[in-house]
């Protein structure tokens, strides 16, 4: 099965064969993870390991055969200067979500790959290859929860968001918390705080597990793309401060900075307050 960009209904093909290839990607991170392993740093100094490099590889490699014709938006590609043109249609790929967790081997880091229409994520995948979860959200589909072992889906379930918890539970980075997200948490005094790695984040909201999940600082688009696709596929949303969508697509700046995301919060079922 070959992908095309004029296909005007991929989700349903999709499913299958790129859950096999986060699978894919998934042993071979953690085929790096069972080892002692080389961190080397970027031109902006976040870490890089060569899990990041060999899922890349694979994830890219499946993506060529499956949709020639798609562009595709990967992260360490984009980082070696490889940042091709998109149109309205385009995959956002990290192949190690959440490398600071990898490197503090605490499990939360994920393999993400989504598809990006029109500005909106409408097909995403979140593998937590350590964990042995793996979630799906396909728009207009709903979302899912599988269960992985030994390379294989043993148990799968749909999830949608929870009605808010009053006072709200909200997820909060594990890695990257800033004064303007301390901020956002002062005005709920009361609500409890989840801490969590990678995009594991957003589907703690779409598995009805948490609320909010506040994001003040920096951030690119395809760290956020798949698990946004998995949230909005369940039920829920993600703004802008001031309450747009978060949108996909080249924006501003050049190259690798047309792909940075603004600041956004992440809701799960009607948890907005009244006005946004």
């Amino acid at each position: 099965m070959i992908l095309s960009i004029a296909d005007p209904s991929p989700l349903a093909s999709l499913a299958d064969t790129l859950v096999a290839t986060a699978l894919a990607a998934g042993e071979a991170v953690m085929a790096i993870y069972g080892q002692d392993f080389c961190v080397d740093a970027k031109s902006d100094a976040s870490p890089v390991t060569e899990a990041d490099r060999l899922a890349e590889a694979i994830i890219l490699a499946d993506l060529a055969k499956l949709a020639p014709d798609i562009p595709v938006i990967a992260e360490e590609a984009c980082c070696a200067g490889i940042v091709p043109d998109v149109t309205s249609r385009f995959f956002l790929v990290d192949p190690v979500d959440g490398t600071r967790e990898f490197v503090g081997r605490n499990g939360e880091f994920t393999v993400n790959i989504a598809l990006v229409e029109d500005g909106e994520p409408v097909f995403g995948i979140v593998y937590a290859p350590a964990l042995g979860v793996l979630f799906m959200g396909r728009a207009g589909l709903g979302a899912e929860e599988m269960k992985i072992a030994a390379g294989a889906i043993v148990a799968r379930r749909a999830i949608t968001v929870a009605t808010p918890s009053v006072p709200p539970r909200i997820v909060a980075s594990r890695s990257h918390r800033t004064p303007e997200t301390d901020d956002f948490l002062a005005e709920y005094p009361d609500a409890s705080i989840v801490p969590a790695g990678s995009s594991l984040k957003f589907c703690l909201l779409a598995s009805g597990k948490a609320d909010l999940y506040p994001r003040f600082g920096p951030t690119m688009q395809w760290d956020t793309a798949a698990g946004d696709a998995v949230l909005r596929a369940a039920g829920g949303s993600v703004t802008t401060p001031d309450g747009d969508l978060l949108r996909y697509g080249p924006s501003y700046g050049l190259g690798i900075e047309a792909y940075r995301n603004s600041s956004f919060i992440a809701w799960g079922g009607s948890a907005r307050p009244a006005g946004q």
